[in-house]
């Protein structure tokens, strides 16, 4: 008899609740004798407190280790279960946590230091000093060469383009600090993360159209909802634990659970309602949801009147046609985005008529711009049926009142397309509309896909980005004044808080961070040592420079871009023109084994590949103290159980030993531009194993004198950490790495660490771990209230008025002492104070968002009668184009996911989770697969312009066949884990298949929507 994966696991003892035993060794049936032995080895062992290495619900951890007592032994992590006391996961752990220990002793775990020669067909073993020494050597000869200190123009701008670096989305803030300081010093520009793979459009949306780009409320607070629209997500399947707030919702508050998703997946599986759409169309939908909430005045008018720039007047210049915004340029492909601004009056201020009389006003450009959208449209694009949609219109529509919320929850199906960022905009124009925003049981929930994605993006880890949010210096920024002005909003309205205009601080204080004694007022506190950036370059375009032959080395630090990249076979082929490539990873991954011959999963010659290779050994979270900020924005301190195994070494140990022999390689020899990489601050104790600790406390930053607020009252000693934010200074007095992770540790201790999970209201643990920012657990609270202080539903009071000052059961996002009625918005990150319907020139591709069709579509016809199908702005590169499909060749649109029993390309390296899930597969529809001859478990090749692969075909009730633009759409299901490296069998990269194309704003891949054919082998 087969047996299936559920019964398998039933009849092994290996569910949830017995895998920790199966990780022990225990067979059942020795049921007994095994919970005699788990509680003698507890008795025995050490407890150590950590947090969850896969999604970023942060799980709370109990690791057990025990060693026998021997001299320099090494205890072993034997035993992992949840924390009981953690506030979000109370002590549930999903089928990837239930195999972390078998993560950390999987058998691909890399322990010594190894060398690939160019050509060479294996690895050699080297030792640490060998291979730091090499590697430092590599890249200060590489700079030396090719260090661009001034461009074409002349202008000063200190950069290195031939080598890049990406960093982890796991390792902790203090290695992702590490990472930057590194990078920046050397004059790195090709510097990214996961973020730019996964969540970089929230960043995008969310900022532009509230202020922050960051997940608005909380796990927890997805109970307090009334409706549940989940879309662009599966979080039952890719965050278990978080998703226990969902059912919360629904048993405990009688919330309606609604899935919209190509799938009916394991979401849909216990919602209350599920909707069809084709993968690629819900920037269509959401428009559709607004076109309906103006039509049916379905809005919660007070709240749009007050808090949203629905009354402020648009330029006349202002105009869209024929799918393009005023401003457009053919020739560079990008808008000049000066009409795209509001009418202003004499003091510059943006005008504004609040009885909606003007043609011009926000709110009546928005209900003519979305009238296209009509539900019969709406269905004909996404393949929705017209009553489901309408449903689901309907549903939302019951939140405009004050005293009902909706929720949204999303991930990367919204964010891995072409113009994810406006997906997500129009999703934020809707919860404005209904007054969701700032409101408990509300908001836009983006729920992030990796451990510290979140973190490494506070952390500037992206290639234009610094610390806190803020922008890189570009080149015409010649001086620092310029930059300045070019990055401090001036208000739109009077009496606006306007939060940024305090960017001159964080950007100094920055700045005394990176370069300590170094940066002085004189020296314009080192901005010339800053490298200034001409142009993106994003994990996309530096993938591109390196097929052209232009990168001659690469870092890549807990990251597989083979795996993770589209177009795995052009990525391949961009590595294997590197002069060097430097892994540093706890595993065996796919992109350090880029050069060996596997056959049909990665034909290639090693003797042709003459790039050397280092694969360094890192620790993995289990091994290591420091920080992780989950999907809360909390950030959560977590404690080594062990050390890591063999002679691996901490990430911080690793870059700490490189950059320091870099250091001495330039005082001893000199070299192309060294005062940046001498100047920068690395006053550690020992500067080559920095201390997780003393690097987490300069992320929060100290006192550099005696700083004294506005009453003169000394608020910090010289030499003190600081308490919070509002104390930095632009004067050089304040140093502080990144300005939201000020008060993160305090004199007052580690604020990351604390355990205090009290429930102050509606689910607020404000004592447990620490929030940026300010330690604030949902943000734009303020707007939960109506202009006069009175809560817009009183079970939902979270913070009051107490006739002095603000306070509640979490921290007011709103100056303390502004009474009710003082005219001060909510929004106190935009420069009008309020939410944007109308996003100005915040996004490059249009002030409202629009539908387009995905760069592959089976839709040739123009749905909206528009000449332009596709984003006019989305990153696009010459020589991809001949690599993109079409609907004749290629019939059927893909989407890649997530499964429940795997992450990613992480837990195939996991015995226990490779036994659940062995085997690649591809998910097909139930007519599709009968009109191609396919029965389940038959081998399918799935193939796109780009490659192919091959899998088993399951063939399920899932996938529906849509009616799209009169024609009849297929769509199939892609997960996403399988390689040639780990536990499972050896199996094919899901992103052979998937365009290199990106969204238009953040340039994140498209890995949602995109043609295959597919055909039984």
């Amino acid at each position: 008899m087969a047996l299936g994966r559920r019964e398998f696991l039933r009849n092994t003892g290996a569910c949830v609740a017995g895998a920790s035993a199966v990780a022990l060794g225990f067979v059942p049936p020795v049921k007994a004798l095994a919970q005699e032995t788990r509680q003698y080895k507890l008795l025995r062992a050490k407890e150590t407190r950590n947090n969850c290495t896969y999604c970023s619900v942060g799980c709370g951890l109990l690791m057990y280790s025990l060693g026998d007592g021997a001299k320099n032994a090494k205890p072993s992590i034997f035993h992992i279960e949840g924390d009981p006391d953690h506030p979000v996961s109370r002590g549930s752990l999903c089928p990837k946590g239930a195999g972390l220990v078998d993560f950390i002793h999987s058998e691909t775990r890399l322990q010594y230091p190894s060398y690939r020669a160019p050509g060479s067909r294996e690895w050699k073993r080297i030792s640490w000093a060998e291979a730091t020494d090499r590697i430092a050597r590599l890249l200060k000869d590489d700079r030396d060469e090719n260090f661009i200190q001034r461009n074409e123009k002349g202008e000063l701008v200190n950069r290195w383009l031939s080598t890049g670096m990406l960093a982890s989305s796991a390792a902790s803030n203090e290695t992702g600090l590490l990472d930057f300081k590194f990078a920046r010093a050397l004059g790195i520009l090709g510097l990214d993360c996961q973020a730019r793979l996964c969540h970089a459009p929230t960043v995008s949306a969310l900022g532009a159209s509230f202020g922050r780009g960051a997940m608005t409320n909380n796990w927890v607070d997805i109970k307090n909802a009334n409706v549940v629209l989940i879309m662009g997500g599966n979080p039952a399947e890719a965050h278990p634990v978080g998703f226990k707030w969902v059912m919360e919702a629904k048993t405990r508050n009688g919330a309606q659970v609604m899935v919209v998703d190509p799938r009916f997946n394991r979401s849909a599986a216990v919602a209350d309602f599920y909707a069809p759409i084709r993968a690629g169309s819900d920037a269509a939908f959401m428009l559709g949801v607004i076109n309906y909430l103006l039509t049916h005045d379905k809005i919660q008018h007070e709240y749009v009147k007050a808090y949203t720039n629905a009354a402020l007047i648009v330029r006349e210049d202002f105009q869209f046609h024929e799918g393009l915004f005023s401003g457009y340029d053919v020739a560079t492909r990008s808008y000049a985005t000066t009409s795209w601004d509001y009418e202003r009056d004499e003091q510059g201020f943006a005008k504004q008529d609040l009885t909606f009389q003007n043609p011009r006003c926000v709110l009546n450009l928005l209900r003519d711009y979305t009238s296209r959208y009509t539900p019969e449209l709406v269905s004909q694009i996404t393949g929705t049926p017209e009553k489901d949609f309408l449903h689901v219109c309907e549903t939302l529509a019951s939140t405009s009142v004050p005293d009902r919320t909706s929720t949204f929850l999303f991930a990367l199906g919204w964010t891995h397309h072409t113009n994810g960022s406006q997906i997500i905009r129009a999703a934020s124009m809707v919860q404005m509309l209904l007054g969701n925003v700032g409101m408990p049981g509300g908001g836009l929930n983006a729920l992030r896909g990796h451990s510290n994605i979140q973190g490494y993006t506070d952390l500037g880890l992206l290639s234009t980005r610094l610390p806190g949010y803020m922008n890189l210096p570009k080149d015409s920024q010649q001086t620092l004044n310029a930059y300045l002005q070019a990055v401090t909003p001036k208000a739109d309205e009077p009496k606006e808080v306007n939060y940024w205009h305090n960017a001159p601080k964080f950007f100094v204080s920055l700045m005394k961070t990176l370069w300590g004694d170094h940066a002085t007022d004189s020296n314009n506190w080192g901005y010339d040592w800053l490298p200034k950036w001409d142009r993106s370059y994003d994990m996309l375009a530096y993938f591109e420079r390196m097929q052209q032959g232009k990168v001659n080395g690469y870092i890549a630090q807990g990251f597989n871009p083979l795996a993770a990249m589209p177009d795995k076979n052009r990525m391949r082929d961009g590595l294997a023109k590197l002069r060097f490539l430097v892994t540093i990873d706890p595993l065996d991954t796919e992109t350090s084994n880029f050069w060996q011959d596997e056959g049909i999963y990665n034909d290639v010659r090693p003797e042709d590949i003459q790039t050397e290779v280092f694969r360094l050994p890192s620790s993995c979270f289990a091994e290591e103290n420091g920080s992780v900020v989950n999907s809360a924005r909390w950030l959560q301190w977590h404690y080594a159980g062990t050390q890591p195994p063999g002679e691996a070494w901490n990430d911080g140990r690793i870059l700490g030993t490189i950059f320091t022999k870099l250091r001495a390689l330039y005082a001893k020899e000199g070299g192309v531009c060294p005062e940046p990489v001498l100047n920068m601050q690395w006053n550690y104790q020992d500067p080559e194993d920095p201390t997780p600790e003393e690097v987490a406390k300069e992320a929060n930053g100290y006192a550099l004198a005696d700083i004294q607020d506005a009453t003169g009252k000394v608020v910090a000693r010289k030499g003190e950490l600081l308490p919070d934010f509002s104390v930095l200074k632009d004067d050089g007095t304040t140093a502080s790495y990144c300005w939201v992770f000020a008060g993160s540790w305090t004199e007052a201790g580690n604020q990351m660490a604390r355990r205090d999970n009290t429930d102050t209201g509606l689910g607020n643990t404000p004592g447990w771990a620490w929030a940026w920012p300010a330690n604030r657990r949902l943000l734009y609270n303020r707007a939960s209230l109506d202009p006069q202080g009175r809560p817009w539903d009183p079970r939902r009071k979270i913070i009051e008025w107490n006739g002095q000052r603000w306070g509640g059961a979490d921290v007011p996002d709103y100056p303390l002492t502004s009474p009710p009625g003082s005219g001060v918005g909510p929004f106190i990150m935009q420069s009008e104070g309020v939410g944007r319907l109308f996003a100005g020139a915040s996004l490059v591709d249009g002030p409202f968002p629009e539908h387009y069709e995905p760069t592959e579509s089976p839709v040739l016809a123009p749905a909206l009668g528009s000449k332009v199908r596709h984003n006019p702005v989305a990153r696009q590169f010459a020589d991809e184009i001949p690599r993109m499909g079409n609907p004749s060749e290629f019939p059927y649109v893909a989407t890649t996911y997530s499964i429940t029993e795997l992450f990613r390309h992480w837990t195939k390296h996991s015995h226990l989770n490779a036994i659940m899930q062995p085997e690649q597969f591809v998910e097909i529809g139930e007519r599709l697969a009968s009109k191609l001859g396919v029965s389940a478990g038959d081998t399918v090749r799935v193939s796109s312009r780009r490659g192919y692969i091959e899998a088993k075909a399951v063939v399920t009730k899932r996938l529906k066949r849509l009616n799209v633009m009169g024609q009849e759409v297929d769509q199939v299901g892609v997960p996403c884990h399988w390689g040639f490296k780990g536990a499972t069998r050896k199996g094919f990269l899901a992103n052979t298949l998937t365009p290199a194309m990106g969204d238009a704003n953040s340039q994140t891949p498209e890995f949602k929507a995109f043609l295959v054919n597919v055909e039984k082998v």
